[in-house]
């Protein structure tokens, strides 16, 4: 006997298959339990957490601009130039806002539909019901640890490993070094800025400023490296848990015969209608002399 989910031939020893956890007997999807795509909003997801980590790595090093920009504003005397690295460092972070948010949305549907698959996968065993793959997000505090319990629970059962893929861990430390990093950098940024002179006058004032990116380009090191490896490691998880539930769901579905294709009936050639016999003519029948 195979298992229906994988195709390992199972014994009887066992209660369930010991490759894919599948239960002895059962399909690879509950019949009437509903599934849903997650190919397609997998890609867009990491399309948008692709340009979300380059986008915030082009903004971690925006500050290389600043230096230049205070330098030549300290060299011409122009403190205009120093509003214009402010101006350029706002466009960059522009783009990346929007990606950002794209991504959240995205990557937020595509959790709750993996969820939501596993509730019809056999052997399958969450521990957050499919709510939490939203709210887990949204609640303050909660989301330090559920999106990662939800995104693990997901992992293990589309995955078919008895613990957390070690690409959950990577991914989701890396999320709280860049979602917290990134903020405290932020802040020490507005700090540190606040105490520029607002438009300097020496060359000292001038140096303040090109001390100040240089300082503010060492602050978003950490966090744009942990972004980098936070965007690698999701995107990775997205992919092989994408792949994995489509081909588990593909396995279920029926195939059905073809259209059986009958043969074309020949019909019986009409009968043949006799000839009419001929009438004798009048002249025929007259006598002969």
């Amino acid at each position: 006997m195979r298992c229906q989910t994988c195709g390992d031939a199972t014994s009887t020893e066992h209660n369930d298959c010991q490759r894919c956890h599948t239960p002895l007997g059962q399909p690879a999807v509950t019949p009437g339990l509903p599934t849903y795509r997650v190919r397609g909003i997998g890609l867009a997801a990491n399309v948008a957490v692709g340009a979300t980590a380059v986008f915030y790595v082009v903004v971690s090093l925006s500050p290389l601009i600043g230096i230049v920009m205070a330098r030549q504003a300290m060299a011409n005397d122009d403190p205009d130039l120093l509003l214009g690295a402010a101006v350029v460092a706002g466009l960059l972070a522009l783009p990346m806002v929007v990606a950002h948010l794209t991504a959240a949305v995205l990557v937020i549907i595509w959790t709750w539909r993996a969820r939501k698959n596993t509730d019809a996968f056999p052997g399958a065993l969450p521990t957050l019901g499919a709510g939490w793959a939203i709210a887990g997000w949204l609640v303050p505090f909660a989301n330090f640890v559920v999106p990662a319990r939800v995104v693990a629970g997901v992992a293990r059962d589309s995955l078919w490993r008895r613990f957390t893929p070690t690409l959950v861990v990577v991914w989701w430390c890396a999320w709280l070094v860049f979602s917290v990093g990134g903020r405290l950098t932020s802040r020490a940024d507005d700090r540190a800025y606040g105490t520029l002179p607002e438009t300097p006058f020496t060359d000292a004032g001038y140096q303040a400023y090109v001390d100040y990116y240089g300082d503010s380009l060492l602050r978003n090191a950490l966090p744009a490296v942990a972004c980098a490896v936070s965007a690698v490691t999701l995107i990775l998880l997205i992919h092989r848990i994408s792949a994995a539930q489509e081909a588990r769901i593909a396995r279920a579905a029926p195939v059905w015969p073809a259209a059986q294709v009958w043969p074309a009936q020949v019909w019986p050639a009409p009968p043949a209608v006799p000839a009419a016999p001929v009438q004798p003519s009048a002249a025929s029948d007259a006598p002969t002399a």
